[in-house]
């Protein structure tokens, strides 16, 4: 209903081929909002320190890190805190106050849902999740496999449960017990978690038989369906096998008030991690002496300071907007991948890298969406609605009172989008651009990647060139304008006109007022201006007279 209402608005205010709907427009919402929290982010400095220590009777030197002092943890925020750390423990004797020892254990995974399968093979395998949906179907439909025939090797793949059947988890156990040993067979499978938002209509996504493994099926699959099979098989199996048990060794060093940290584990007992590893463990060991303890003899050999500064959130991908949508409540299994494939393919966001971009149309679009349907594209609404339809499958709600309830305001809101939208109709805007076929003065236009000049003496002189737009601001490199241009896919940043010439590029917006401190260039980042040099790192308020 949605998207019926709203899609035309959009194909009278912007451009035919657009849509609207109840969950893809909360996705550019999600989308646009994180690439807003993105160019606002102001980096912070801050600095760590490593001590390279050797151990009297030992050959390989401890690497120690920088905790703080007696009383707690200590961020250094600055080279000035650093150089008054650093001078306190030039002078210091480093002793062992502490050792610790003690295991920990690390659960099994659950089985896969659909959410988690799309996640984990974006992931593991770089699979879109249309790719993941549309292998998982073929698995589930059925395979042909030598010597069975036609057979589905894995369960229904749009699920929101991890509930696994009494049947499969008794045929698991004796398969572990047989495979790996009993000590690997775990307990039932938890399905607590977020049990308020799961329909439960169909267990986990897992391998209809444990006893096909991947190694048998191999040479009856191509090699993605294989490597999914595996991903679903190795997943369903460490889920019913026991927890992995580390030895952890903790370590506190002493120079004086200050204290130096080391951290190792290894595994005890591999249980699950036998068949499936995660992405956690896969970082540097730590390894320690056995040996090392309050009487060991340390002497320093480096102390190594570094810089760093703090990152901004991570643009988004397939797989962390599944799992952002689910934790908001927004979609089901089966329509996660149907919605990012529609935005992707409306030109709303790019893919670039595995990361998603918004567009200029997709800007143009939530805009809209904001301005004229706030409730539509509000995440807490999208995720009542959510929760009403499944009332309303339950029995418990009447879906003719969500349509009365919901339909007066909607179609209220059409009108008024209808009435009051008409300025953002894009009009061709003429430029000072002279058309070098037939000397008419060429105009913007908008296509499927966004705005390009065109004659407007078409069909008779079909002339077209890119438009850059001039933001007003001289190339720091060249004093040429800069422009605002577009990556193949279609990602925005800041070049200069002077390109192949002039290499100047920046993803943010580069500012008229050069940085006071440094005299390089300043960028924009939200309400404030900053300096580009990550060294200089100078911050201000943004001129409310600009312009820019």
């Amino acid at each position: 209903m949605v998207g019926y209402k709203i899609s035309p608005v959009l194909w009278a205010k912007v451009k035919r081929g657009l849509s609207a709907g109840r969950v893809q427009s909360v996705a550019l919402r999600i989308i646009c909002d994180r690439e807003e929290e993105i160019n606002a982010f102001i980096p912070e400095e801050y600095w760590t320190i490593d001590a390279t220590l050797n151990v009297k009777g030992e050959k390989k030197p401890l690497v120690a890190k920088f905790y703080g002092d007696e009383n707690g943890k200590i961020q250094i925020h600055n080279q000035p805190e650093l150089d008054a750390i650093l001078k306190e423990i030039e002078s210091c004797e480093y002793k062992v106050l502490e050792v610790k020892k003690g295991e920990r254990t690390k659960k099994p995974p659950l089985p896969f849902r659909t959410s988690t399968l799309q996640q984990e093979a974006s992931k593991h395998l770089n699979f879109s999740t249309q790719k993941t949906m549309r292998l998982a179907q073929q698995l589930y439909e059925g395979v042909d496999i030598k010597g069975s025939g036609t057979v589905g090797l894995i369960t229904y793949l749009r699920t929101d449960s991890t509930r696994v059947s009494e049947e499969a988890e008794a045929a698991a156990s004796e398969y572990i017990s047989a495979n790996y040993g009993a000590d690997y067979v775990g307990g039932s499978v938890d399905t607590k978690k977020n049990t308020a938002k799961i329909q439960d209509a169909h267990e986990a996504i897992r391998p209809t038989d444990l006893n096909r493994s991947p190694a048998i099926v191999k040479d009856s699959l191509s090699r993605d369906l294989f490597r999914l099979y595996q991903l679903i098989w190795n997943r369903f199996a460490a889920s019913c096998m026991t927890p992995a048990v580390y030895e952890t060794t903790s370590v506190t060093i002493g120079a004086g008030k200050y204290r130096f940290h080391v951290s190792a584990s290894k595994v005890k007992f591999d249980g699950f991690m036998s068949v499936y590893s995660l992405d956690e463990e896969k970082s540097d060991r730590v390894f320690l002496s056995k040996s090392l303890d309050e009487t060991s003899e340390l002497t320093e050999e480096k102390i190594e300071p570094k810089q760093h500064f703090t990152q901004p959130p991570a643009h988004f991908t397939e797989a962390s907007l599944v799992k952002t949508l689910e934790e908001l409540g927004i979609g089901r299994p089966s329509t996660y991948a149907p919605t990012i494939t529609t935005i992707l393919g409306r030109r709303y966001i790019v893919k670039e890298n595995k990361n998603l971009y918004v567009s200029e149309l997709g800007e143009v679009v939530n805009n809209i969406m904001k301005e004229a349907f706030p409730e539509i594209v509000d995440e807490r609404f999208t995720a009542n609605m959510e929760s009403l339809l499944d009332k309303v499958e339950e029995g418990t709600v009447d879906w003719k009172m969500i349509i009365r309830n919901f339909y007066p305001d909607l179609d209220a809101a059409v009108k008024a989008a209808e009435a009051e939208l008409e300025k953002v109709k894009i009009e061709d805007e003429v430029t000072d651009v002279v058309c070098e076929q037939c000397g008419r003065h060429m105009v913007i236009k908008y296509g499927p990647h966004g705005r390009f000049l065109a004659c407007p003496g078409f069909p008779e002189c079909r002339n077209t060139k890119p438009y850059f737009e001039k933001i007003g601001v001289a190339c720091p490199k060249c004093g040429k304008d800069i422009v605002l241009k577009k990556t193949k896919k279609g990602r925005k940043y800041y070049g200069c006109e002077n390109n192949p010439d002039c290499d100047f590029m920046s993803w943010q917006k580069p500012s008229k007022v050069p940085c006071p401190q440094c005299g390089g260039y300043m960028v924009e980042k939200g309400n404030k201006l900053v300096c580009a040099d990550e060294q200089c790192g100078y911050v201000m308020e943004k001129p409310e007279t600009s312009e820019e």
